[in-house]
């Protein structure tokens, strides 16, 4: 499986050096790939927790944001797990099965959360967790032609239902679960397949014509789009609405961890700082202080280089404003911006 693995690697513009993946090619073609075709990214670094057992779905929906106990088998969603005190811990997207739950999760938050999720099932719960990581792949085809690609693997029932259903499908001997939705504010689909078939899915894929986009690409992407990720955007200092995270939060579901403070938050208005999209007129450091004038109203927590200048993401104070605030990061100049992956109030 490790070759295998490796063989993916270098297919996306990698190689291995004592163990790393190390980038090495122009991630310019897949990033046009992704925005006006279509671009392939391996998230098989992600982590992937199964969840069983006759209480799974009671479990869910009571350690996270969303409503779980109102999706059948076939649908998916995005869900945010939050401490006691509405902090937040990740942003995973969730797959109902007919006996289980696969739960996409971040990769550096793969064990904390099985950690995390273990010490809350009691003695009477019916709850087991897996980590089936290491047995599994992620595949995300992100662009607008990911459909034309669906249709050539068979998979073409898929197409045009909501975000987060999916469906098993075989190509030849292979057998692989397509979901709709491709991990970011860009229309795609997420496969998942054995470890196993890994290498002959990806082949598969490539001779389609997809564009393979390394972890580079991906996290441009990512940092333009919007999408926030835990030790940056996602830390113990900022809470699921702040994070621009609306639309992973069920109001009327009732009781979760979390759920108080995030109510309490919604109803009096009390959101105090937001994350927007910061364009930069030179590089910065992530950490910067972001300020008004002389005032200090926030932090930058991503920054990436584009074809196009530079960008990052930070919390902004809400009093000091939102799209279009010209403000100062560190000693650059830089103007707030919405990203599409943000969600601000309930009714987006």
């Amino acid at each position: 499986m490790m070759q295998d693995l490796q063989d993916i690697q270098v297919a996306a513009g990698a190689i291995i050096q004592e163990g790393v993946a190390v980038s090495f090619g122009n991630e310019w073609d897949a990033l046009q790939a992704a925005r006006e075709g279509v671009a392939l990214c391996d998230r098989s670094h992600w982590g992937i927790i199964l969840v069983s057992d006759d209480d799974r779905l009671r479990f869910l929906h009571n350690q996270s944001t969303n409503d779980f106990l109102s999706l059948k088998p076939g649908a998916g969603c995005d869900t945010v797990f939050v401490s006691s005190t509405a902090r937040t811990i990740d942003l995973v997207t969730a797959y109902i099965l007919e006996d289980a739950v696969l739960l996409l999760v971040s990769p550096n938050r793969r064990e904390y959360l099985l950690q995390w999720l273990d010490k809350y099932i009691f003695f009477a719960d019916k709850v087991k967790l897996k980590d089936i990581t290491n047995d599994t792949a992620i595949f995300s085809l992100i662009g607008s032609e990911s459909e034309q690609i669906v249709k050539k693997l068979g998979a073409e029932e898929i197409i045009n239902q909501a975000y987060g259903n999916h469906q098993l499908f075989k190509l030849e001997d292979i057998e692989f679960r397509v979901a709709v939705g491709s991990g970011l504010a860009i229309p795609g689909y997420t496969l998942i397949v054995a470890a196993e078939y890994a290498a002959k899915l990806w082949k598969k894929l490539l001779e389609l014509g997809v564009v393979p986009l390394g972890e580079q690409g991906w996290e441009q992407l990512r940092i333009t789009q919007g999408r926030p990720t835990p030790d940056q955007e996602l830390t113990d200092d900022y809470n699921p609405l702040e994070a621009g995270l609306w639309q992973t939060i069920s109001f009327t579901k009732g009781c979760y961890i979390g759920q108080e403070t995030i109510a309490r938050l919604n109803t009096y208005k009390g959101v105090k700082q937001q994350l927007w999209g910061i364009r930069l007129a030179a590089p910065v450091e992530v950490g910067s202080v972001i300020s008004l004038g002389d005032e200090k109203v926030g932090k930058l927590t991503s920054f990436t280089a584009t074809e196009n200048g530079y960008f990052g993401l930070g919390y902004v104070r809400t009093k000091a404003g939102g799209e279009g605030l010209k403000v100062r990061v560190g000693e650059v100049e830089g103007e707030v911006v919405e990203v599409p992956f943000l969600t601000r109030d309930s009714s987006q």
